[in-house]
């Protein structure tokens, strides 16, 4: 039986390592120096007498066993994270360290008007937020750099918890005096997909938007090019097309002093659930049910 055990610390290393392809950005992610980062997966190999990670100056390439050891790390470092966690859920609710990641089409609009709240009335807490695509936000729940995700609904986010914070109808947004504005909603149907301006790749929000249109021929159309709402929005008041926009984008005054107009879309299932995540059978659940309840809130 061998007598030596990796430490928390060496598997860490060889996560980041494994995330991000490259020594120095590892090592930017774990607060340490190339060289500790480095030396400590060496010590990794050596005491285990295999190689793990296979060097050169461009590249970084796992062995077959390196990336399944990857893969056990990944849970190993799941588990510590759930021992903390049970030591953590053992004292006040909401307080001490709480990591949430925020997809970008709810922190900008939703965050302002809720942390300074949650500042006040819990003052113990200290929520680390980190700003991620649906996809990395779920990632990170996973494997356990995220405690808890907020993020809109549908999406695929596996074996999770969750609690609904509400629902975000959907708006279509186009430059004032477009001689099809309609005095209420607009219908799927008199979009022009030709002139859909949507979010890039990984934005959740641009296939909420398609499916609430239901209309497949846009998903071929439609320009995804947005780097954000706010750059959307920019494009379409310069007149480049039209895009959609969540109510709380539109609530927290993202077409200020813009000549863009806002009308809902009409349909049955044109709005996202917004919705708070955790990982099953966590032992800070009553608490991530009490950190929904303070979004609803808000």
């Amino acid at each position: 039986m061998s007598t030596y055990l990796p430490t928390i610390k060496q598997l860490q290393y060889l996560v980041a390592l494994h995330e991000h392809g490259h020594f120095g950005r590892a090592a930017e992610s774990c607060f340490v120096s190339q060289s500790t980062l480095s030396a400590g997966i060496r010590e990794l190999e050596s005491l285990l007498g295999v190689t793990l990670v296979e060097r050169s100056r461009r590249v970084v390439r796992f062995t077959p066993l390196g990336n399944s050891v990857v893969e056990k790390a990944h849970r190993l470092l799941r588990e510590a994270e759930e021992l903390s966690d049970l030591v953590q859920a053992a004292g006040k609710p909401l307080s001490g360290e709480l990591r949430m990641s925020v997809i970008p089409t709810i922190a900008p609009f939703m965050l302002p008007r809720i942390l300074p709240r949650l500042r006040k009335e819990r003052p113990q807490l200290k929520l680390f937020l980190r700003e991620e695509t649906s996809e990395h936000a779920v990632e990170s729940l996973h494997h356990g750099r995220a405690d808890c995700v907020l993020l809109a609904l549908p999406f695929a986010t596996g074996d999770v918890e969750s609690e609904i914070i509400g629902e975000d109808k959907l708006f279509v947004a186009f430059p004032k005096d477009d001689p099809r504005d309609p005095p209420e909603e607009i219908p799927p149907m008199m979009i022009d997909e030709g002139r859909l301006l949507l979010l890039e790749d990984g934005h959740c929000l641009r296939d909420h938007a398609l499916a609430a249109c239901n209309r497949p021929e846009m998903r071929a159309s439609a320009t995804m090019i947005g780097t954000s709402l706010h750059t959307l929005v920019q494009m379409v008041d310069n007149g480049l097309g039209l895009t959609m926009l969540p109510e709380m984008a539109i609530d927290a005054g993202i077409l200020h002093e813009t000549e863009v107009v806002a009308r809902p879309l009409k349909g049955k299932h044109t709005s996202r659930t917004i919705a708070l995540i955790w990982r099953q059978n966590s032992p800070r659940e009553e608490e991530f049910r009490l950190l929904a309840e303070e979004l609803r809130a808000g």
